[in-house]
């Protein structure tokens, strides 16, 4: 599937990827799914992009599964739908654990796994015209592999009116349930996200990453004496870090850190 998705780095060094089916809602399929986990892997491993957008071409964000896509995994065995189902669970993962700020910029429609796509990333600003449906069941199907983002976005008892009814909900709605971060107007989207790009790049990288790694962490974990123990560590093991005492003269010397200087 040529330029389905499209990838480029911005002069602040964010990575751009860009759902490109604008004909098709920008409804996935195999093909994209595969490209969508390369491109995550390669924002993930260059050292230069500062953080991950997530946006989309046309009217829609995504439809969710395309239907010729659908037609195919309907012949497919069960094991041909485990694999099937194994490379979108993979690439919703590749995104959930990308060690750089992701940030979903949504217009418009977001169907289906297109919602697994949004709560994978950190932080999601929204078109107060935007429109969300958690449709599987309408034709016999369930939300099983964009589940573990979706209810730890929303929550698990918003999830099971969700999951059930397939209704439609507004960009509002969204908000007050966790999907979105934030609702603007429709030609507010791209501000909103230069803001939040804008804050991220004033912190230091390491150290944006490690925040990222230490909630996904600590949010599984009981606070125990094992817990303080190891945060502990960690907190001084930053502390000492290059990063670490560059951002702490910084701020004693009042001046500006080595980062900010650079960008």
């Amino acid at each position: 599937m040529e330029n389905a998705v499209t990838y480029r780095i911005n002069d602040d060094n964010i990575a751009v990827i860009t759902l490109n089916r604008a004909e098709k809602h920008n409804a996935f399929n195999d093909e994209m799914i595969k490209e969508l986990e390369h491109l995550f892997k390669k924002a993930g491993s260059d050292d230069t992009v500062r953080a991950v957008v997530l946006q989309a071409e046309g009217k829609s964000f995504s439809a969710g599964a395309d239907l010729n896509w659908m037609k195919k995994m309907a012949s497919y065995t069960e094991e041909q739908n485990h694999n099937d189902a194994m490379a979108l669970a993979t690439m919703l993962h590749t995104l959930y654990t990308l060690l750089k700020p992701t940030i979903a910029r949504v217009q418009g429609a977001a169907f289906g796994g297109a919602i697994g796509l949004i709560a994978c990333c950190d932080i999601a600003i929204g078109s107060k015209l935007s429109k969300f449906c958690l449709s599987e069941v309408k034709i016999g199907l369930i939300p099983a592999t964009i589940s573990p983002y979706v209810i730890e976005a929303m929550g698990t008892r918003i999830c099971r009116r969700y999951f059930q009814t397939a209704e439609v909900f507004s960009a509002r709605r969204a908000r007050r349930l966790g999907l979105l971060s934030e609702v603007v107007n429709e030609d507010e989207l791209d501000s909103t996200v230069d803001d939040i790009i804008e804050k991220i790049l004033k912190n230091g990288p390491q150290a944006v990453s490690q925040s990222k790694a230490l909630v996904q962490w600590v949010s599984h974990k009981t606070i125990d004496a094992q817990m303080l123990d190891e945060t502990s560590k960690l907190i001084a093991k930053v502390r000492t870090s290059e990063e670490g005492q560059e951002g702490l003269s910084a701020f004693l010397e009042k001046r500006s850190a080595a980062w900010l200087e650079t960008k």
